[in-house]
């Protein structure tokens, strides 16, 4: 719990940043937080709070900053502080001071891909930068240089995500597949599966010396799949001609996974799936029809960890398809922890853990606000989805590495 040590009458005056029905733009909210933690001022992480609201310096140039971006605030004088701050003490609800906008970088490849990413929309979209990197800076030391990392919707696996079953033709498909195996070329690596394995275990050895990581879509069950599989052959025949190792299944090592264990690889290179990781089998015959994932609620003061992780201002959120679209709990390492489920459903939507002196969040789905996302269609507008709670989840995890760490209560 943060102490105001000042007198009551000598607390200066803070911006409310609301973060329940009230605020007007909740993704460019996170965006000025973020401004703040630039310009040189703490945040306070208001948690359970309306919504997980923030608190700012009263700075009138944060003011200006707000109401440019339209987001919505309200003057808070020492004696409504003061306030706000016993209603949090004798609450769910706990203030976590945010001191460093962390450094971000976006793993992506330099060719123009014929899908979006949900991340680099919302950072677009929030004004908060970030650089981007491929698999030439992962290998050669780029990472340490940044806070925090996001993977989407790449293939570590090196099968291109399968996409060969039905666009084997396009030539968006050969492009991706020639830019990966001059790369792998140009590194010295005999085969993509071979690149994108070394290159998962750079980002794990990222995570195990302090790094943040977030993955969606097929990121987190493929650079999973990467870990456990390295030195076994697992690239499916249609696309270099090597055929599966028979006994790949049998050799995989989940001593080196992070977030899954025990998991069963599809080996058939004609079914567009990976392995039992994803409870709803998108993309085959055995398609999972969508539901709505519920947010668990997490004690403030004593898990302030995945509190922020999942600060929104609904519990329940509509779910959305990716090619990895659930995570199913039987393939869950017992110290993951769930952050938000189906109810009644052997499946997952998004998890935390630890690894390291670093942590990792996996969050399921392609795109919150484009249910059934599909090669080719146009990037969501994120000015027609100001509120959105799932991508609230995205920015949630943008801030978490700004956070002081604390002891946990006992």
């Amino acid at each position: 719990m943060l102490v105001f040590l000042t007198a009551v009458g000598e607390l200066p005056a803070k911006i409310l940043i609301p973060m329940d029905f009230n605020q007007t733009d909740h993704l460019k909210a996170y965006g000025l937080a973020f401004k703040s933690l630039e310009m040189g001022w703490d945040v306070e992480w208001l948690l359970n709070y309306r919504g997980g609201s923030f608190l700012l310096l009263g700075k009138d140039v944060l003011r200006r900053e707000a109401r440019v971006r339209g987001v919505g605030y309200e003057d808070l004088d020492a004696g409504q502080e003061a306030e706000l701050n016993t209603v949090i003490e004798n609450s769910n609800m706990d203030i976590i001071l945010l001191e460093k906008a962390p450094s971000v970088a976006i793993y992506t490849p330099p060719n123009t891909e014929p899908w979006d990413d949900a991340v680099t929309l919302a950072l677009t979209y929030a004004d908060i930068p970030y650089e981007t990197v491929w698999d030439s800076e992962v290998l050669r030391g780029k990472l340490p240089r940044f806070d925090w990392l996001h993977l989407h919707h790449e293939d570590f696996t090196g099968q291109f995500n399968r996409f060969y079953i039905r666009y084997s033709n396009a030539a968006w498909f050969k492009e991706e597949m020639n830019v990966n195996l001059r790369m792998a070329g140009e590194l010295g690596l005999a085969s993509v599966q071979d690149l994108k394995a070394a290159v998962s275990v750079r980002v794990k050895q990222f995570v195990l010396d302090g790094g943040f990581l977030f993955a969606m879509c097929s990121a987190p069950e493929t650079f999973e799949i990467a870990l456990a599989a390295q030195g076994v052959d697992i690239v499916a025949p249609v696309v270099d001609g090597t055929p599966v190792d028979p006994h790949a299944q049998e050799k995989l090592d989940f001593a080196k996974t992070m977030a899954f264990r025990g998991f069963t690889l599809v080996e058939n290179p004609r079914t567009n799936a990976f392995s039992d990781i994803d409870g709803h089998h998108v993309n085959t015959p055995a398609r999972q029809p969508l539901g709505f994932f519920k947010l668990f609620e997490f004690s403030a003061k004593y898990d302030p960890v995945p509190t922020m992780l999942t600060q929104c201002h609904v519990n329940y959120i509509e779910d959305f398809y990716g090619l990895t679209t659930s995570f199913t709990r039987a393939t869950l390492n017992n110290a993951v922890t769930i952050m938000a489920y189906e109810e009644g459903k052997p499946w997952v939507k998004y998890v935390h853990g630890a690894a390291g002196k670093g942590t990792f969040t996996y969050l399921a789905g392609h795109d919150p606000e484009d249910k059934q996302h599909a090669i080719g269609d146009p990037p969501t507008r994120l000015d027609l989805h100001k509120n959105s709670p799932a991508y609230r989840l995205i920015l949630n995890n943008i801030l978490f590495p700004a956070a002081r760490k604390k002891e946990l209560k006992t």
